[in-house]
């Protein structure tokens, strides 16, 4: 019995955009009337006829699904695979030996960028808008570094506006909290990251904060959509108009203008500092939380260390030209880089969310559940999580549990 064969067999975890496309399937294929709590009865007749809904976790047959996937290769997919600097190298090898591992049909273009700080290669570029898809591993900017980061060429320059991480409960890691189930919206191509910075006289420097209509619609859109295809009830719009009032002004407006058409979802806004303390005191006050550019990076950072450690949670960074998959929070880990102790979790999980991206929701569900089976009946652990297990073993550790759950299956 091969991989393929039996997967179908597996139960899903509830674990994250992992799993929203599951739960959504077995909604889609009832005959029944919607309950009391599916918000599908609120949605308009045009939009359950087939207006798109954007999702990174797109189902078959689903006219939600507005993104291309990856390119073919008869019975495979390509993919175009950027393991970047520090840790990220020996995170990519653990996703490259897990797939390999599960059979996974695709196939990684590597592209190594020896000079970072001179920009994309012609190569990559033609790569990634061959290939629609991109795993990408962190690439770091240094200190007072001018030009433009790899990781802002990537999700502006392809228009990846839309940055996607939960923070969810893994089964046997310790956590700050036990049932933090947050979904951080992040708008990924403006704000301060629009690196247009000058000195106007010595000793004065002025950055711009491009905020435009036209993204912050775009992102809130999305949000709005995505708390409705994955039947969460909140959005939280992240902001600090009381201070810059035109910038996050439009942001907030846009938001609210946009929650208007989405009267079936609570709506709030809150203040940035108020959002860092409320999230340390009481994250299941939050649902689906969209923010700009800058606060997103910050907020997110803090909900994935409350949720278990920056290593665990995977992103993805979604646009009308493709997706590229990631870590949740994107540190390179310089100081630990060769050591051979990163935790490649948040790197396998992004592999996860790629897949099920791509409709492999069988191989997603076998990869996702060996992941979790380690953590859950193992006390195999990177260092990060409390444990002295190298990338390696944790990693092989993985392999095994696939394997037993494969023999189970024989």
């Amino acid at each position: 019995m091969n991989v393929h064969q039996s997967l179908f067999r597996f139960g899903r975890r509830a674990l994250g955009p992992l799993c929203n496309s599951g739960s959504w399937r077995a909604l889609t294929s009832s005959t029944q009337a919607p309950t009391a709590t599916d918000v599908r009865r609120f949605v308009s007749p045009a939009l359950r006829q087939g207006t798109p809904i954007i999702s990174p976790t797109s189902i078959d047959g689903d006219v939600y699904n507005v993104y291309p996937s990856a390119t073919s290769l008869g019975d495979t997919k390509l993919i175009t695979l950027l393991p970047g600097e520090g840790i990220g190298p020996e995170c990519m090898d653990s996703l490259v030996s897990v797939f390999g591992a599960a059979n996974v049909p695709v196939e990684f273009e590597a592209y190594h960028i020896p000079e970072p700080e001179k920009g994309l290669p012609s190569a990559i570029v033609d790569a990634v808008n061959r290939n629609r898809l991109v795993m990408k591993g962190p690439f770091h900017t240094p200190y007072g570094f001018q030009g433009t980061s790899i990781n802002i060429l990537l999700r502006r320059g392809f228009d990846l506006f839309a940055n996607v991480v939960h923070v969810f409960p893994i089964p046997g890691v310790k956590a700050k909290y036990d049932n933090i189930d947050i979904v951080l919206v992040r708008e990924n191509t403006e704000g301060e990251y629009s690196g247009l910075e000058h000195s106007a006289v010595d000793g004065v420097v002025e950055s711009l904060k491009i905020v435009t209509e036209e993204h912050s619609l775009r992102i809130a859109e999305y949000a709005f959509r995505y708390a409705m295809r994955n039947n969460r009830k909140k959005v939280t719009c992240v902001h600090k108009a009381n201070i810059l009032k035109s910038a996050d002004g439009l942001f907030l407006e846009c938001a609210r203008q946009v929650a208007s058409k989405y009267p079936f979802i609570e709506f709030e806004s809150m203040i940035v500092d108020a959002t860092c303390m409320r999230m340390v005191s009481q994250p299941q006050h939050f649902d689906v939380v969209l923010l700009p550019n800058l606060y997103g990076n910050i907020v997110g950072s803090v909900a994935t260390s409350l949720g278990g450690g920056t290593g665990l949670f995977p992103g993805a960074n979604i646009g009308p030209s493709g997706a590229m998959f990631e870590q949740g929070v994107r540190h390179a880990g310089k100081g630990i880089a060769g050591k051979g102790i990163a935790n490649p979790t948040a790197t396998i999980l992004a592999g996860v969310m790629m897949l099920r991206y791509l409709k492999m929701f069988d191989f997603a569900d076998f990869i996702q559940d060996a992941v979790t089976e380690v953590y859950e009946n193992t006390d195999i652990r990177t260092p990060d999580m409390g444990g002295r297990a190298t990338t390696k073993e944790f990693t092989a550790a993985i392999i095994e549990k696939m394997e037993e759950i494969m023999a189970e299956l024989a």
